[in-house]
């Protein structure tokens, strides 16, 4: 059996429960199959409310669902879809009247009631419960922003949007204030739920605030956003220390400075970020070096930053001194292995010192322990045997204040004399003497021979001026060469040179010797003379007084050539 009703199906339903009792009267059915098929149609019922619109959380709600039927059932809808139970819905006994206490938004919506009986189901027209409700809690967003704590941060120079978000029904209004305003912005901006600042600067930092309100709730709440302004960050820079650095300093400090505040602080070796460690250890501005070596050297740089832009600071070197290391020894392009360095005599050799240094080191040559040279290289041109020995180089390090040595042997072969050096100095030595003993002697030799050609002339000279009487001449008997002596106080005769000063002398064999003597003593004398056997007195000499021979021998000891020797020539 087809039923036009467009819920047969629950006809069918009702048909088949009834098919499934295990107790069935067939009286009962009888019964029901008559007043199925002379029941009269259901009329549609009518649905009422007590109030369409309502206040949130501020009043109750009735409905009514009104039809003349008798023997039906009477079911709600909300939305389309069968009333949920709720402990705020409250039904009736024959399920006519339908309350909701304490209105709530969601309570807002379309109502139905349905009139059911055993053959159809009829349905009242929809109505509509309106709630007004809000405004909520106020947000203010910022776009672009960045949350920090209580405070949006946004950057100099751009373009930043606020927006109010809130729920409420009827829709609400909006009022903004900027900071340290008390009246609300142009109303430009009046009922719009968001605003544009253009090129954001320092002077539009503050708290900005936005009233909104529900007319039909009578309700205004105010939203409040704190603002920051970003300053573009510029390049910062790295302090170096303020002192030199010496490897194995314990502690070196870098500083990164910035006119910005509350920037974040980055720091980077090269172009890696540094990663903290025991060494290396960054806290925001400082970077600490912990027990310096030669090769931290860098380079290091800073980084500020804020979300919105970020400088890196120029790269830092460190000046890091530290040796000298192990002095190592060269010659041409060779580092030497042994200690030794053999060379042939009369060649040529060039050492060369070197040792890692910062700053370079300065070297000193030694030979013996005898300072030689300062330079790196030391270059001898021509080997001898006395550059044969030790020779130390010493690097030194000025800032450092340290010193590294190493020495190096340097041996000479060749032909070598079988005399000793001492000896050949001393053969050397002698031959000089020898030749300067013999250039003297010949000069005192030459110095000799003039002096007595000199003083044999002027003697020769005072005896021809002499004139003897006839007794006294035995020119003969003495010889020419021999000198004559003339004394004091003896007239002078004609033809004779007369002398200033004469002495009386000695008896004639004293006189011989006394004049032999003298002569030899002021090397005038080339050889010894023999007087004749009888040596005559010259008429001038006076005879001597006995009582004065030993005063007179006492003043031809130590004659005086000046004395018996100046003959004044006749005016």
């Amino acid at each position: 059996m087809e039923c036009a009703d467009p819920r047969g199906h629950r006809w069918a339903g009702i048909l088949l429960s009834a098919s499934l009792l295990t107790v069935w009267s067939l009286a009962a059915a009888a019964q029901i199959s008559r007043d199925a098929i002379t029941q009269k149609p259901l009329a549609k019922p009518t649905l009422s409310v007590s109030q369409g619109t309502v206040i949130e959380h501020r009043e109750n709600v009735t409905f009514y669902c009104g039809t003349p039927d008798v023997n039906i059932t009477i079911r709600w809808v909300f939305n389309h879809q069968p009333l949920p139970s709720d402990e705020r819905i409250q039904l009736s006994a024959d399920g006519k009247t339908l309350t909701i206490l304490t209105v709530q938004r969601q309570d807002a919506g379309m109502y139905q009631c349905e009139a059911w009986s055993v053959r159809e189901v009829k349905s009242s027209d929809p109505t509509y419960l309106t709630v007004y409700y809000g405004p909520d809690s106020v947000t203010i967003k910022v776009e672009p922003g960045v949350a920090n704590g209580d405070t949006v941060e946004v950057m100099e120079g751009s373009n930043v949007t606020f927006s109010a978000e809130t729920v409420s029904y009827p829709q609400a209004s909006y009022s903004w204030f900027f900071p340290n305003d008390s009246k609300p912005i142009t109303s430009l901006f009046l009922n719009m739920s968001n605003v544009t600042i253009h090129a954001m600067s320092k002077e539009h930092e503050g708290t900005y605030r936005c009233l909104v309100s529900n007319t039909a709730t009578q309700i205004s709440l105010e939203g409040t956003v704190k603002v920051h302004v970003l300053e573009r960050v510029t390049k910062p820079y790295v302090m170096p220390p303020n002192r030199t650095l010496v490897e194995h300093t314990s502690l070196v400090v870098l500083t990164c400075q910035t006119a910005h505040e509350g920037v974040g602080v980055r720091w980077f070796l090269g172009d890696q970020l540094l990663q903290p460690s025991k060494h290396l250890v960054p806290d925001n501005w400082i970077l600490s070096i912990h027990g310096l070596r030669r090769n931290d050297t860098g380079p290091y740089a800073c980084e500020v930053w804020n979300w919105g832009s970020q400088a890196r600071s120029e790269a830092l070197m460190l000046n890091i001194s530290y040796g000298p290391d192990r002095v190592y020894f060269t010659t041409g392009s060779e580092t030497l292995v042994d200690t030794t360095i053999s060379a042939k005599l009369n060649s040529s050799i060039t050492l060369k010192c070197w040792a890692e240094s910062q700053p370079d080191a300065e070297f000193n040559w030694t030979h013996d322990n005898t300072s030689v040279y300062k330079g790196e290289q030391l270059v001898i041109e021509a080997l001898t045997w006395k550059h044969q020995g030790n020779y130390s180089c010493t690097a030194s390090n000025s800032v450092t204040l340290l010193t590294s040595s190493a020495s190096v042997m340097v041996s000479v072969t060749g032909h070598r004399s079988s005399l000793s050096v001492g000896a050949i100095i001393g053969i050397t030595i002698g031959i000089l003497a020898v030749i300067a003993l013999a250039i003297g002697l010949g000069c005192f030799i030459h110095t000799g021979k003039a002096k007595g050609l000199s003083r044999r002339t002027k003697e020769d000279n005072v005896y021809e001026n002499t004139t003897p009487t006839s007794e006294e001449s035995q020119p003969e008997e003495l010889d020419r060469n021999w000198p004559m002596l003339m004394y004091a106080n003896v007239p002078a005769v004609q033809g004779q040179i007369p002398v200033k000063k004469m002495l009386p002398v000695d008896p004639p064999e004293q006189l011989y010797e006394h004049i032999s003597s003298s002569a030899i003593h002021d090397g005038y004398s080339h050889g010894p003379r023999k007087p004749s056997s009888k040596l005559a007195l010259h008429p001038l000499v006076p005879t001597p007084q006995k009582e004065n021979a030993e005063s007179n021998y006492q003043a031809l000891v130590n004659p005086e050539h000046n004395i018996y020797c100046q003959i004044n020539r006749p005016t």
